[in-house]
């Protein structure tokens, strides 16, 4: 019982790790990538839709992507989600394709990228530290019921406590690499 706790919570600490990955991937550096536009949503027929899902996307200099919709009657649309989004993108819709020119980065808005991560950060570490009291929470629970013994319970949480500074320490390890690259001119 106590080992099915941890293995959980070593799994969503491992997600909360993955999705800290991706967070931080959509922050863009100084090329553009058509990872900047993996949570933007497209209002298609009504429904919210990622626009991953709609488009393909062409890289043919660092800092100029073209988007070219699956569906033509999308194009606008596509137009209206990428001027609304906060990524700073000036789209240009020549009726086929949207070609996107992404703004050189200024030392301010570098600066607003770190504190964007920075808090990205702050919030997968907060994920990883409630799995560990949920399952702390878990493992004293089974241990008041008699299901295991004190000392397994013990050594679990010391277990647990491992495993959390083990997933803090790579959230930690992965922004100080983006800040770096951020800051890199």
């Amino acid at each position: 019982m106590i080992e099915d706790s941890l293995t959980e919570a070593r799994t969503k600490m491992g997600k909360a790790v993955d999705a800290a990955k991706e967070d931080f991937a959509a922050v863009r550096t100084g090329r553009a990538n058509p990872s900047l536009f993996s949570s933007l949503l497209v209002d298609y027929y009504g429904a919210p839709t990622p626009l991953q899902q709609l488009a393909s996307f062409q890289n043919p200099e660092a800092r100029t992507l073209l988007i070219t919709p699956y569906d033509k009657s999308a194009l606008n649309e596509i137009e209206k989600a990428l001027r609304n989004s906060d990524l700073g993108a000036n789209p240009a819709n020549d009726g086929n394709v949207i070609r996107v020119v992404m703004p050189e980065l200024t030392e301010e808005r570098r600066r607003e990228y770190v504190k964007m991560v920075s808090g990205k950060a702050e919030e997968a570490r907060v994920s990883v530290r409630n799995i560990r009291r949920h399952a702390k929470t878990e493992i004293e629970k089974l241990v008041k019921d008699g299901e295991a013994g004190e000392d397994e319970g013990a050594r679990a949480e010391k277990d647990l406590e491992a495993v959390t500074k083990k997933h803090i320490e790579q959230i930690d390890e992965l922004l100080k690499r983006k800040e770096a690259e951020l800051l890199a001119v």
